[in-house]
């Protein structure tokens, strides 16, 4: 408590929070000024919005009118936001006006060294907040393409763009058209068919051969270990489109070319780099103890393996397992070499709608393909986590 009585009663120098202020501001600008056609005149006015806001409310103001103070900013930008850009404009302009409302005191008086320890130098508190400003950046610069395909997959038109009924959030500009036409049309369903058909069985080779290989390659008398791992995970570091034309012309000679075989092999050597390499991972912290415990109490090394190695194991194994799982059913540049149109799979399906048709319903499946990566990658997190609380490791 101490702590955030000394950083609320002394505030920065003028120079330093007017400064930061008036940058985030110019920051904020940037995308506000090529909404509206000028980026340059936003970088000018943000800073000076921002800078004089600041001014105003440390300098001026002080810490008593904070409460009024951040109200007042959240009611200006809301105004703007919808001055400028409507009922869209009035949402963007309250995140807005809350975020540098909050920002503007937190810089003011000094209160982002609150859960810092004291001793550290100015340019370690930079760096601190660097950092994760660097790495937020890098995440919302990741998952702003996927949070864009969502909401425009329940556009009511044919278009690929948001429509003036739906930046005014007119309920006339959304529909399930699209989802209605994924689940009815002949051509979108094959595609699943085959997805559902072979993503499941190249997943169960790529577990099987791979965990068998991280076993095998985790045993120290093994000669060339450090070879071999590196031939068996080259296809997550050779070009796929290379892989992809090896497959084509070595399946044309042995006859499995256009074959759901062909097809189900070649995900699953995609497939097997992921399980061997999360199986590993679940391997360095393996008391090999055990296993010469239950040799020694007669078990065979199947039994050994089953009862004792792989139930300690498993969340490395189901991690791979879904790794694969989300490879093959996303797997697009290979299927396009090795299979024919019999195994015409959902990404299959996705490039031709965008290449040929220009299929709004693209955006739907996508949107139901995020939807369950999302989901394995969940399941994945929290495996993670298990095996780790396992192996006597913190979660972080």
């Amino acid at each position: 408590m101490s702590d955030i009585v000394l950083t609320d009663t002394f505030k920065k120098p003028l120079g330093f929070h007017v400064a930061v202020a008036a940058a985030a501001g110019a920051f904020a600008g940037i995308f506000v000024g090529a909404a509206q056609g000028s980026s340059l005149l936003g970088i000018v006015v943000g800073a000076l919005l921002l800078g004089a806001l600041s001014f105003l409310a440390i300098e001026v103001l002080g810490r008593s009118a904070e409460k009024a103070v951040r109200w007042g900013i959240l009611a200006l930008f809301a105004l703007g936001g919808f001055l400028f850009g409507g009922l869209p404009g009035l949402v963007m302009g309250l995140l807005f006006g809350w975020f540098f409302g909050w920002f503007i005191y937190w810089i003011g008086f000094n209160r982002y060294r609150a859960k810092l320890v004291p001793y550290l130098t100015s340019g370690q508190v930079l760096w601190y907040y660097a950092f994760r400003v660097i790495c937020g950046a890098i995440f919302v610069f990741l998952i702003t393409p996927i949070l864009v395909v969502m909401p425009l997959s329940f556009n009511a038109q044919d278009f690929f763009t948001f429509t003036p009924e739906m930046l005014r959030f007119d309920p006339a500009g959304y529909s399930l058209k699209h989802y209605r036409d994924f689940f009815t049309n002949s051509d979108w369903q094959q595609a699943l068919k085959n997805s559902v058909l072979i993503a499941p069985v190249a997943t169960l080779l790529s577990v099987g051969f791979g965990t068998l290989a991280a076993i095998g390659l985790s045993q120290p008398h093994v000669p060339f270990r450090r070879a071999i791992m590196a031939i068996l995970i080259s296809p997550m570091i050779v070009p796929l489109i290379i892989s992809a034309a090896g497959m084509y012309f070595f399946y044309s000679r042995i006859g499995l070319q256009g074959t759901y075989i062909g097809v189900v092999l070649a995900h699953a050597a995609l497939g097997i780099p992921f399980v061997i390499i999360t199986v590993t991972a679940t391997l360095v912290g393996f008391d090999n103890s055990l296993t010469r415990a239950a040799a020694n109490m007669g078990a065979d090394p199947v039994t050994t393996f089953f009862r004792v190695q792989m139930p300690l194991i498993l969340p490395g194994v189901i991690s791979g397992a879904l790794f694969a799982f989300i490879t093959s059913f996303d797997e697009v540049v290979v299927v396009l070499f090795v299979g024919s149109a019999g195994q015409k799979t959902l990404p299959w399906q996705m490039f031709i709608g965008l290449r040929e048709q220009i299929s709004p319903t693209i955006l739907a499946v996508a949107t139901i393909l995020v939807v369950i990566s999302i989901g394995l990658l969940t399941v994945v997190e929290m495996l993670r986590r298990r095996s780790e609380r396992l192996r006597g490791m913190s979660p972080g």
